[in-house]
C-alpha cells in the first residue's frame, strides 16, 4: 500500500467486510423459523424480489450455482409449493420459475422477522446515531453499486 489513504481504504474495507458478515449471520438466525434451508430461502428471495419469473439459467447465475444444482433445488421447492414452474412461451424447452403465494408469504415473513430483530437492536440508539447510521446505509448502497 503506497499511501495513507490506500491503507485507510483497505482497513475500512476489512472492517466493513467483517461487520457485514457478522450482521448477516446474526440476522440469519431468524431464518430458522421459516422451516426451509438457506439455499431455498436465497433462491426464493431472488425470485420474489426480481419482480418477474426467471429462467433456470437466470436463477442459477444469480445464485452462482450450476444449472443442475438449481434444477434440483427448484424441483424440491415446487414439491413444497414454494414456486410454480411454467414453460417459456418463446422456447418450449425452457421453463420460467415464479414464487407461489405461499413462497412469497414465507419469504416476506422471514424478512419481517429479520427487520424486527434489527429494529429492536437499534432501539437503544439516540436520534443522532440513527441519523448517522442512515447516512452510512446510503453510502453503503452507493458502494455496493460500484462493486
Amino acid at each position: 500500500m503506497s499511501t495513507t489513504k490506500e491503507k485507510r481504504e483497505w482497513e475500512l474495507a476489512d472492517r466493513l467486510h467483517s461487520a457485514a458478515i457478522h450482521l448477516l449471520r446474526r440476522l440469519r438466525i431468524q431464518d430458522l423459523n421459516s422451516g426451509i434451508g438457506p439455499a431455498k430461502l436465497s433462491a426464493l428471495s431472488v425470485l420474489v424480489f426480481s419482480g418477474r419469473p426467471l429462467s433456470l439459467a437466470e436463477l442459477a447465475a444469480a445464485e452462482q450455482v450450476k444449472n443442475p444444482t438449481m434444477s434440483r433445488l427448484i424441483a424440491a421447492m415446487e414439491r413444497e409449493r414454494l414456486v410454480r414452474i411454467t414453460p417459456a412461451k418463446e422456447d418450449a424447452r425452457s421453463i420460467l420459475i415464479a414464487p407461489t403465494h405461499r413462497g412469497r408469504a414465507l419469504l416476506l415473513a422471514g424478512k419481517k422477522r429479520r427487520v424486527e430483530s434489527l429494529a429492536k437492536a437499534l432501539s437503544p440508539c439516540d436520534v443522532a446515531d440513527l441519523d448517522q447510521l442512515g447516512r452510512s446505509v446510503e453510502l453503503l448502497n452507493q458502494l455496493i453499486r460500484r462493486i
